[in-house]
């Protein structure tokens, strides 16, 4: 009876280390596959920046609001028509350096991918307020809540006022080692609010985030933050983003 009465209490013991331990490696294999997402981004930039004449213009960069990088977008995914995939966004700060990254989402529209091509690299370059304003409220839809088209491509490329004044984000995509302008009309760009609460705190929403509000800085997201620096010329300083009550 006491040897069974052992057994007995010894399989309990075993059930609860169970139940406590698989909460917690599910959490821990959640924010290492955070981690791989803001790796695979900072790889990205940093492949992208890194060829002169395939590179985002200097002067389209010294004017971003905010820049998006979303790695492996590919087509039909997870029941979303379209386009879908998972990246960072970060947004300038006052003093020219960028604030922590939030994780966001793209989905929908319709970009072509080529034949052969199963996923593609996508940036995006906001240069005005409206983008930055709808994502800082959820999401914005491109083409409809902010003005989006294809980005000129090279680091000393000009950017005239006339391209400034004719959309608000730039896009861009990257596959087979190939980088170019694309059309994103009619994706979405959205937070991915489960990510943000796994890296940042429960309480803590995209807005917060990218305007700094009470929000800790997390190793996670370091080397992406770290690629976006370094890729940055000066900023040219226009009116930012605030929020509105």
């Amino acid at each position: 009876m006491l040897k069974r009465n052992s057994i007995f209490i010894g399989l309990l013991f075993l059930l609860a280390m169970f139940a406590f331990a698989n909460p917690l490696a599910a959490q821990q294999s959640k924010e290492s596959a955070e981690a791989e997402r803001a790796a695979n981004a900072a790889k990205v930039l940093t492949a992208i920046m890194n060829i002169p004449e395939n590179a985002i213009p200097d002067e389209l960069m010294a004017r971003a609001h905010a820049i998006a990088v979303i790695p492996h977008v590919v087509k039909g995914a997870f029941g979303f028509g379209g386009q879908w995939g998972k990246g960072l966004l970060s947004q300038r700060r006052e003093d020219g350096s960028w604030s922590a990254p939030a994780y966001v989402e793209i989905g929908g529209g319709s970009f072509g991918l080529q034949i052969g091509v199963q996923a593609i690299d996508v940036v995006l370059v906001f240069t005005d307020e409206d983008g930055i304003r709808g994502l800082l409220k959820g999401k914005v839809k491109l083409g409809v809540d902010a003005s989006a088209t294809a980005g000129p491509v090279g680091r000393k490329a000009e950017v005239g006022t006339d391209i400034l004044l004719r959309s608000g984000a730039f896009a861009y995509s990257r596959s087979r080692g190939l980088f170019a302008g694309v059309s994103l009309d009619g994706s979405v760009v959205g937070m991915d609010d489960s990510a943000n609460r796994k890296i940042y705190g429960n309480e803590v929403t995209g807005e917060q985030i990218l305007l700094g509000k009470s929000v800790r800085s997390n190793p996670t997201v370091e080397p992406f933050l770290h690629e976006l620096q370094k890729a940055s010329p000066p900023h040219v300083h226009e009116k930012k983003v605030t929020q509105k009550s």
